[in-house]
């Protein structure tokens, strides 16, 4: 039974894991939507604040809402450029407004998209649990170079210290047992920042000029105003966003030796639609299933719940206190990534152990997962390839877990034979096996 100091400090490490990608969204809309420093200011705490507020409705669960799995919910990339062109070209009031009922049209679809699972046999599930790893590698290494963008991008003290980090994280794993193992990421963080304050790296300036205290206000952008192309874009976003949390909670479900029936996944999404729908209503943004906190439950091997109802508290703290929240944001960009390389390895390898349940030598297994990972690492490189085609299909296949799914689903239904492998008898059959008890 972890202590409640235990408790927190792996709940921290969680939010440490997933706060870069949650703040990048708002920042980069707030940018490009030309919003001043309050406005960007009242952005992040909101998102932190719903971010909370959304982890906390997945992981508590009742009858219909909450997969009780130990996943981290937060703002999903694939919305950054619809929000820009919709608020660019209406308002936030309407991006708000597409994005709450966007939200309700994920609760309601959440059954009917739970009976498509069964297109989900483990060739399918190893391979999308795959791609997820390896596709945030580059993200990973763009950190560690110090941050796609940065002035300073591959300066060699990036290197170093993304060096440093990872070396830290994989000695006390070495080295050590217990709680301090599973603190590792939190330790090689720490120490990190602190050789990079060292350096002269690290700045407190954004934690000076930061508020006390900041409470996330409903419709702060104004009332939501109703457009149909952008509602009917927000949806399609959600859409793909429902795709990326089952490959999450395949994973999370292979990661934590449990089950994962049509019913979690149901009500997980749910969740998300009602996530979605607060995140609407307090002017923040879509959420979806965070994939970097899985190669972190996968890393410490803590796999309860409390855990992650730490973080979820934590963040919801952290964006009504938005000084404490810009403290966390010290942190520079090699440091994340020299974590993140053991985090996100591990998201691909438990892909790799789940495809290793499967014989490759029969039913067209072989060329269902070589096919379906090969296009959706390339997707999520070379997104560019896709830049001519219209919005729609650019939203669907730039996305490389998207793409690397409807792949694997596609060539499961052409080229297997097996009946377990076209399509599951029960779709509300367990999709993996090994079943533990997650407190």
């Amino acid at each position: 039974m972890l202590s409640k100091k235990k408790v927190f400090a792996l709940g921290f490490q969680h939010v440490l894991a997933m706060y870069a990608g949650a703040v990048v969204v708002p920042l980069i809309v707030g940018n490009a939507l030309n919003l001043n420093a309050t406005q960007m200011a009242y952005l992040i705490a909101a998102d932190l604040f719903t971010c909370g507020l959304a982890t906390l409705l997945q992981i508590m669960g009742t009858k219909y809402f909450g997969s009780r799995l130990p996943v981290i919910l937060g703002c999903t990339f694939t919305a950054v450029g619809p929000i820009i062109a919709i608020g660019s070209a209406n308002n936030l009031a309407t991006v708000y407004g597409a994005i709450i009922l966007s939200g309700l049209f994920v609760v309601l679809a959440a059954p009917l998209y739970g009976k498509l699972l069964r297109f989900f046999p483990t060739i399918v599930t190893g391979s999308v649990v795959t791609i997820i790893g390896l596709s945030l590698i580059p993200v990973a290494m763009n950190s560690v170079a110090g941050g796609e963008g940065s002035a300073d991008f591959g300066n060699p003290r990036n290197l170093l210290l993304a060096l440093i980090t990872l070396l830290v994280i994989l000695a006390v794993n070495r080295f050590t047992t217990g709680f301090l193992r599973s603190v590792s990421v939190l330790i090689g963080l720490l120490v990190g920042t602190i050789i990079a304050y060292g350096m002269g790296i690290v700045s407190f300036s954004t934690v000076g000029e930061a508020s006390w205290v900041s409470v996330a206000q409903p419709f702060y952008f104004g009332w939501p105003q109703f457009n149909l192309t952008a509602i009917f874009t927000m949806i399609i976003v959600n859409i793909v966003s429902m795709v990326e949390s089952t490959g999450v909670y395949f994973a999370i479900g292979k990661v934590t030796d449990q089950k994962v029936e049509q019913k979690q996944i149901v009500n997980g999404l749910r969740s998300e639609g009602l996530a979605i729908m607060l995140g609407g209503i307090f002017n923040a943004f879509p959420y979806t299933a965070f994939s970097q906190n899985v190669g972190l439950v996968s890393l410490t091997r803590v796999k309860t719940r409390n855990v992650i109802f730490a973080a979820g508290g934590i963040m919801v703290v952290l964006g009504l206190l938005p000084k404490l929240a810009a403290l966390t944001t010290v942190i520079p960009n090699a440091v994340l990534g020299g974590a993140m390389i053991v985090m996100f390895g591990s998201v691909a390898v438990s892909g790799m152990s789940i495809l290793s349940e499967v014989d490759l030598r029969k039913d067209g297994n072989l060329l269902i997962a070589a096919c379906s990972i090969a296009v959706g690492l390339g997707s999520a490189t070379v997104p560019a390839m896709f830049d001519q085609l219209p919005e729609f299909a650019r939203m669907l296949l730039q996305n490389g877990i998207v793409s690397g799914s409807l792949t694997a689903i596609v060539l499961n239904i052409f080229l297997s034979k097996t009946k377990d492998n076209v399509l599951a008898e029960d779709p509300a059959a367990p999709i993996l096996t090994k079943e533990t008890q997650v407190s």
